[in-house]
């Protein structure tokens, strides 16, 4: 059973504390069987994914009633909500508000509580439908099973010394792997109790007494700037930073200010996480660690061929483990990882030293921009901007920024007259989630390509 904690004899009174309330562990287990009662046997469901309780409890009911779930972005614009629940076939949504959707809706805030639960599920059913940024097209559904979440979470229960005893405490969003499978199904299996701060900010994560906290880059690097509210997290005993690299002045700040050095890991939605730095032990600016137990990493060259674990060499990361996902789903259908030997790569490149601790380089394309903690695709955002009238070509990257990590720049060539770079920002922010709209706009004359008329990105960063 992946909710183990959840299923605990022993009562916690505030097993879940979130902006909406305090929440005992089987006050909640009672909220998710009553979903469970209400979606059972449904082939699968939505979930808007709002920061409060009511996603912990509509996500833990899916589970318990072994149907599968897919979080909803509750920031997500017209096109990318339609996209996402077309996509996934969702034959119901959860949700408080009612003109959310024409499909069925299913409320989630409710009286009633449920003493009975469903029969367990086979570790191997589908748990989540976890869509990714969409870095050469649409969102694409990643499909999660119990037990790959089961494994993750034991995985790092043992890296991170993760008790019944701790407290967690976030405010990340409750539809990524991050937020949703570490920071709500983590309590939910291991035990303790979770904070949900509503926002990640530096005053709400120093107003909340915890043992563990999670946080973005971009999280962190507030929190380093206001030395008041990094001084109230020394009595933590981990700071856990990913999603994207952590830079190396905040990871020292942090270390200064807090008492101790943030632990950064590394994952993707299709792999869940897999690498990570020990809470016990070496904590090393730049690196994300070891692989997790159960988990193999290696690095290739563009031909498939086996390179040198020697701390320099850069190859193409490849992952293989008990964290894999299913598959993705088009058209109703689970189409099978692309996994080669049971390999998955990843798609970033990386350094692995000779004592196997782990550095991220980057993106083996340019496609993927990580913002604010946000894993964004360049063409989602490009497909939007060329429903624009006044946009004829569009090439969207991300340039450096101190604060976000990557600022979503996009390149413009006009149809006519040179558009309004507001009226461009707003137009994205309209039709997708807000944190994927430009923070610039750049018109040029054209967009550099090579022979074969593909559009050379590298380019633009020096234009």
């Amino acid at each position: 059973m992946l909710l183990t904690a959840l299923l605990s004899p022993e009562d916690l009174d505030d097993a879940l504390v979130t902006q909406s309330g305090r929440y005992a562990r089987h006050d909640l287990l009672g909220w998710a069987a009553s979903i469970a009662a209400d979606i059972a046997g449904a082939p699968i469901v939505a979930v808007d994914a709002v920061p409060d309780a009511t996603t912990v409890a509509a996500v833990a009911g899916g589970l318990l009633a072994g149907v599968p779930v897919v979080p909803v972005p509750p920031d997500a614009g017209v096109l990318e909500r339609q996209h996402i629940l077309r996509d996934s076939g969702a034959t119901m949504l959860l949700s408080d508000d009612s003109a959310a959707t024409d499909i069925p809706v299913v409320p989630i805030t409710r009286t009633a509580r449920s003493t009975v639960l469903p029969a367990p599920v086979p570790p191997t059913s589908p748990a989540l439908v976890l869509y990714t940024s969409g870095t050469t097209g649409k969102p694409k559904g990643v499909v999660v099973s119990h037990a790959a979440i089961a494994a993750d979470l034991d995985a790092l229960a043992s890296a991170w010394e993760w008790t019944p005893s701790d407290t967690l405490v976030h405010g990340l969003p409750l539809y990524h792997v991050h937020g949703l499978v570490l920071g709500a199904l983590g309590p939910l299996r291991i035990g303790g109790r979770l904070t949900h701060t509503g926002r990640p900010s530096p005053a709400a994560y120093a107003a909340a007494p915890g043992t563990m906290y999670f946080g973005v880059p971009t999280v962190w690097s507030r929190v380093a700037a206001d030395p008041a509210a990094a001084r109230a997290l020394e009595p933590a005993r981990l700071l856990v930073s990913g999603s994207a690299p952590l830079p190396t002045p905040v990871f020292h700040a942090l270390a200064e200010l807090t008492g101790q050095a943030p632990v950064e890991r590394y994952g993707m939605t299709e792999t869940l996480i897999t690498v990570s730095v020990r809470s016990a032990g070496e904590r090393r600016p730049g690196s994300v660690g070891l692989p997790l137990t159960g988990i193999e990493s290696r690095l290739i060259d563009e031909s498939g061929a086996p390179l040198p674990a020697d701390g320099t060499t850069i190859g193409q990361l490849q992952i293989r483990g008990a964290t894999m996902f299913d598959g993705y789903l088009r058209d109703g259908a689970v189409v099978p990882a692309p996994l080669t030997d049971g390999w998955y790569s990843t798609g970033d490149v990386a350094t692995i030293a000779a004592d196997g601790w782990h550095r991220i380089v980057g993106r083996a394309s340019t496609d993927l921009i990580k913002t604010g903690g946000y894993r964004v695709g360049a063409g989602e955002v490009e497909d939007v901007l060329l429903l624009h009238p006044a946009v004829r070509e569009v090439a969207v990257i991300g340039l450096p920024d101190p604060d976000l990590g990557e600022r979503i720049t996009a390149f413009v060539v006009a149809e006519s007259g040179p558009p309004a770079e507001a009226d461009l920002i707003s137009f994205v922010a309209e039709r997708l989630a807000a944190h994927k709209r430009p923070r610039a706009v750049r018109v040029v004359e054209a967009l550099p390509r090579n022979a074969m008329g593909k559009v050379q990105k590298a380019r633009l960063r020096d234009v």
